[in-house]
């Protein structure tokens, strides 16, 4: 039954809304780098990974099932929301894929934050 991208969104906000209670309990790694605060946490088959610095936070969830993979990646400051963007491709990410996707959206926010 294909998702209508509404439903899928709608599934994915739920999906972040439920996983973002389980971060706050259990991170599985969390370091501090240039002033950013880095929590990852392994959710299933994927990985999710919050960075803060400051007011700012950026926020990568990769969800994995046996039919496809959504990426869904934000960026806030306070509350207003800079960054509000998914993609869903048609088959499973494999482990290595989700972590090369998680080091390199790390890589990007170190890159691009400036110290405060």
């Amino acid at each position: 039954m294909p998702c209508f991208p509404l439903t899928l969104r709608t599934r994915v906000v739920l999906g972040i809304a439920v996983l973002g209670v389980g971060l706050l309990t259990s991170p599985s790694l969390v370091y501090a780098s240039d002033d950013l605060h880095i929590e990852m946490t392994k959710r299933g088959l994927g990985k999710e990974v919050v960075i803060t610095q400051g007011t700012r936070e950026w926020f990568m969830l990769i969800e994995v099932t046996p039919e496809n993979s959504v990426v869904l990646r934000q960026e806030k400051d306070l509350d207003r929301y800079l960054v509000d963007e998914s993609e869903t491709h048609d088959r499973p990410m494999t482990t290595g894929e989700v972590d090369a996707a998680i080091t390199d959206y790390v890589n990007s926010v170190k890159a691009r934050a400036t110290k405060k």
